[in-house]
């Protein structure tokens, strides 16, 4: 999604879906905005016209084009974001539970991602944080704060910890290329990792980075990985938009246990 993307303006016979006479209006027009985000009529990306304009074109009430609207947030198929409007949502992307890395994993949906680098810092690990990593309390890690855009959108709020052997990684390293990339180039061969999904409410720093608002429901992923000689090289803790993206994984049946 772009912030660029141009306003769409329907026509009414298209927008007011005849489903029944008898159905609310709310339910006909967010039926024809359904409609016409599924034929490609309002192309991701696309800015619906505002409520006032639509309101008073299609003669209705202001809370019945936004009920509308809002049935279509909480389908994932639109998002409102400020300072933009209303806009059509990309599909969200769908992540394999691999060993690979977000940059990665968007370029292969065909999005385009990009990054904010918020702080990268050397400090001394919090307790929790030394434990992930199997270093002693008082070693220093590189601390990488991080908000990832696919196509523009603010999907993700990354923060990754590395030991201190890192150090040289940069802010302007990480703007081009994930922080896998940056630890393969450093001669980092990453075989496994110990990974948790979750979901929890946002904080109000995660609200505003990811254009959601506090307490909008995220995906977590907490996730340990491990070079091919068993030492903890990264430690993350990720928080995504759930209505832009989703991990997928293919369960496998045994057989009975003997």
């Amino acid at each position: 999604m772009t912030d660029g993307g141009e306003t769409v303006v329907l026509p009414v016979e298209q927008l007011l879906q005849p489903t029944t006479r008898s159905s609310p209006l709310w339910i006909r027009l967010s039926t024809g905005l359904e409609a016409a985000i599924a034929s490609g009529a309002l192309p991701p990306g696309a800015r619906l016209e505002n409520e006032v304009s639509m309101s008073e074109r299609l003669s209705l009430s202001r809370p019945t084009v936004r009920r509308a609207i809002q049935e279509l947030v909480d389908k994932g198929l639109l998002v409102r974001r400020r300072g933009v409007g209303t806009q059509v949502v990309h599909g969200s992307v769908a992540r394999q539970i691999d060993l690979t890395s977000l940059h990665d994993d968007l370029e292969r949906s065909g999005r385009v991602p990009s990054t904010r680098v918020l702080d990268v810092t050397l400090a001394h690990a919090a307790p929790e944080i030394a434990a992930q990593l199997g270093l002693h309390s008082e070693a220093r890690v590189v601390k990488i704060r991080r908000v990832r855009f696919a196509n523009a959108a603010p999907i993700a709020v990354l923060e990754n910890y590395l030991p201190e052997t890192f150090a040289d990684i940069t802010a302007e390293t990480l703007r081009d290329n994930g922080l896998y990339h940056q630890l393969r180039a450093r001669g980092v061969t990453l075989r496994v990792a110990r990974q948790r999904i979750g979901a929890r409410r946002a904080t109000v720093d995660e609200g505003q980075l990811l254009d959601i608002g506090r307490g909008a429901p995220v995906l977590t992923m907490d996730r340990t990985a491990y070079d091919a000689d068993g030492a903890a090289v990264e430690y993350g803790h990720h928080c995504y938009r759930p209505d832009l993206y989703g991990f997928e994984m293919t369960l496998v049946d045994r057989g009975p246990l003997p």
